[in-house]
């Protein structure tokens, strides 16, 4: 079988799952001879000639992009569907974009945060956003909750707050990578409005940001060490690895370890023992990401005893 041919396999299958009754049309109840719905009826919801989509179902022409949209429609498909009929026709390309559904943090990745109480952890979703964080990487980082839910971002921080900005012992190797990574992001969704003024203003703030933006540089590695100098614990070597959810949500958990035994391991425990009058962070809802309470501010940290 050619592509056209698996295509009208498709479009046959899938007529035949459907109902008139789930496609608004009338029943003729038991006196059907076929099952699902009948060419004439998906033809009539495509706003198609019948003679063109049975030529569709017998792989005996090649199907326009505005076609696969109206089947798409009358055929009732799901985003997984719609990839396939698009992917059988050769047209993927020509697949519409939707807009980008709001991020919300999936409850998987809230359990995990929650199990690695002593183990700095973010949530990054689209953008490099910051959508959820524990208790330890508040220790570390700064408090995500006092930082304004439009500037929440990774990259954001990296490069605009002094206090994330400073603690980056090889800051430009570590900034490179975020913008690299916040590069691929671009690919991905490059109509993104809240991206376009992300990278607008960055341009702006820091010509560095500007130069490497330019160099089209993209990474791929989800693991690596970075080197910090902690106001309070001095100077760390943690391990960084990303795990990226398998919902296609663009989800990733960032986890920062240490070697168990080693200086930087024994300087986690010390930032971990502070009595932090934290609540647990709430999910967010929407394009905001989840707030986080700490009694630690943005840009401080707690005393040492």
């Amino acid at each position: 079988m050619n592509s056209h041919a698996h295509l009208g396999a498709f479009l046959k299958a899938r007529r035949a799952q459907l109902t008139p009754r789930e496609c608004d049309l009338p029943d003729a109840g038991s006196g059907r001879r076929v099952a699902g719905l009948r060419r004439e009826e998906v033809a009539r919801l495509a706003a198609i000639s019948v003679d063109y989509y049975t030529r569709l179902e017998q792989g005996r022409v090649r199907a326009s992009a505005p076609v696969l949209a109206t089947l798409t429609r009358a055929l009732r498909l799901d985003e997984d569907q719609q990839s396939y009929l698009y992917a059988l026709a050769g047209r993927s390309d020509d697949r519409p974009r939707r807009p980008p559904s709001a991020q919300r943090l999936r409850p998987a990745m809230r359990r995990l945060l929650d199990q690695l109480a002593h183990t700095p952890a973010l949530v990054l979703g689209r953008r490099l956003d910051v959508l959820a964080w524990n208790q330890a990487a508040v220790a570390l980082y700064t408090d995500f909750s006092a930082v304004p839910p439009d500037r929440r971002n990774y990259v954001y921080l990296l490069f605009s707050d002094p206090a994330v900005r400073g603690m980056h012992r090889h800051w430009e190797h570590d900034a490179r990578d975020a913008l690299a990574a916040l590069r691929k992001e671009a690919a991905a969704d490059p109509d993104d409005p809240r991206l376009a003024r992300l990278v607008g203003e960055l341009s702006a703030q820091d010509p560095d940001f500007g130069t490497w933006w330019a160099e089209h540089r993209v990474v791929t590695a989800a693991y690596g060490t970075k080197q910090y100098r902690h106001p309070l614990v001095g100077d760390l070597a943690l391990d960084c690895d990303t795990w990226a959810s398998p919902d296609g949500s663009g989800q990733r958990l960032m986890v920062l370890t240490a070697e168990p035994g080693s200086p930087s391991h024994d300087a986690l425990r010390v930032l971990g023992s502070w009595d932090r009058a934290a609540a647990r962070p709430e999910d967010g809802d929407g394009e905001d990401p989840p707030v986080a309470r700490s009694s630690l501010r943005h840009g401080t940290r707690a005393p040492t005893r």
